[in-house]
C-alpha cells in the first residue's frame, strides 16, 4: 500500500448520516483480495469500532487514522454486515506489500474467427502498469484480436499508474486528461509521449463503483476513440487531493484541483455515462469507433 493509503487494510470508507444526522461509516469499496476483503469485510458493511474504539459520529479520516499501523500488525474491527445483518468482530492484518491487481484470460468468440483477451484491473497500484503490459502481450501472443478491459468496482489507487496505462493506447500528443484548479494558469494537459503499444479494438467495462483513476483511464480511451464504454454510469470522483502531516501526528486532506476528460467534461460529481448498457457485438464496436470524433486540443 502507498504511504498515504487511507486505511492500511484495503477499504474505502464513506460517511453516511442516519435519520438523526449522526454520521455512520460504511464500506464504500474494498481492494479485491486485500486484507479486509480476505478477512470477511464486504461492501456496504457498517464499521462500528476499531480496537474497541466506537467510531459512531467520527469522520472517515479519523477512522482511517485508527486503522493505520505498521506492516503485518493486526487491527480488530467490529462491523455490521448490510443494513440489518449480523455484527461480527474481525481481526485484520495490515499489509503494505502490493499484490498484482491483474487477472486475465483468453476467450473464444463463437460468431467470429478471432479471440478476445479479457483483462480485469482491480486497482492502480505500483505493479499495475508492468503487470498490465505483461497480460496484454501474453494475450496477443495467444491470438487475441480484441480486448475487454474490466474496470468495474475499481475505485482507483495511484492516479499516475492509471495515466501511464492510458498512454499505452494513445498516439503521441493525444490527451489523457486535463488538470484544472482555481488559478487559470494551473490548467495542465497530460498527453501521451510515444506511439501506442496496443491498437486493437476495445470494450471497457464500467459500473457505479468505477472511480478516480479508473474514470481517467476510461475517458482517455473513450474520448480518443480507442474504446467503447459498457455498463453503468461511473462514480464521479475527479478531485486532486494532497495529505499533509501536522506536528501532532494527525493530518489534513486538501483539495488542490480536479481532473477533466479530453472532451472537457468534469468527472467529479457527474460520472461518465456508458455507450452501451449491455455487451455489443464486435461489429457494433468497430462501427461505433469508426464514427467517433477525437477531441480538439486546448
Amino acid at each position: 500500500m502507498a504511504r498515504y493509503d487511507m486505511t492500511g487494510i484495503g477499504i474505502n470508507l464513506r460517511e453516511i448520516p442516519d435519520s438523526n444526522g449522526v454520521v455512520k461509516l460504511k464500506v464504500l469499496g474494498l481492494i479485491l483480495d486485500g486484507p479486509a476483503h480476505s478477512a470477511g469485510v464486504r461492501q456496504g458493511d457498517e464499521l462500528l469500532s476499531i480496537d474497541g474504539v466506537d467510531v459512531l459520529g467520527r469522520s472517515a479520516f479519523e477512522a482511517s487514522s485508527l486503522l493505520q499501523g505498521p506492516n503485518e500488525t493486526f487491527v480488530n474491527i467490529m462491523v455490521k454486515h448490510g443494513n440489518c445483518g449480523p455484527v461480527e468482530s474481525i481481526r485484520v492484518q495490515r499489509q503494505s506489500i502490493a499484490k498484482s491487481p491483474i487477472f486475465y484470460r483468453l476467450e473464444q468468440v463463437k460468431s467470429d474467427s478471432g479471440s478476445v483477451g479479457y483483462v480485469r484491473l482491480r486497482e492502480f497500484n505500483a505493479l499495475a502498469r508492468k503487470d498490465f503490459v505483461t497480460a496484454m502481450r501474453r494475450l496477443e501472443d495467444m491470438g487475441a484480436s480484441y480486448f475487454v478491459i474490466d474496470l468495474r468496482d475499481n475505485l482507483g489507487g495511484l492516479v499516475q499508474a492509471g495515466i501511464e496505462i492510458a498512454k499505452l493506447f494513445l498516439n503521441e500528443g493525444e490527451t489523457v486528461t486535463y488538470t484544472v484548479g482555481r488559478d487559470p494558469l494551473s490548467v495542465k494537459n497530460i498527453v501521451a509521449e510515444t506511439s501506442p503499444l496496443f491498437t486493437a479494438p476495445m470494450i471497457v467495462l464500467v459500473n457505479k463503483n468505477t472511480a478516480s483513476a479508473s474514470e481517467i483511464v476510461a475517458t482517455a480511451l473513450h474520448d480518443n476513440c480507442r474504446a467503447v464504454l459498457v455498463g453503468e454510469r461511473t462514480y464521479g470522483k475527479g478531485l486532486i487531493q494532497s495529505v499533509f502531516e501536522l506536528s501532532d501526528g494527525s493530518g489534513i486532506v486538501v483539495t488542490m484541483g480536479k481532473y477533466v476528460t479530453p472532451n472537457h467534461m468534469d468527472i467529479n460529481g457527474n460520472g461518465i455515462d456508458p455507450d452501451f448498457r449491455t455487451l455489443p457485438a464486435w461489429n457494433e464496436v468497430s462501427g461505433y469507433l469508426s464514427k467517433c470524433h477525437k477531441p480538439r486540443e486546448g
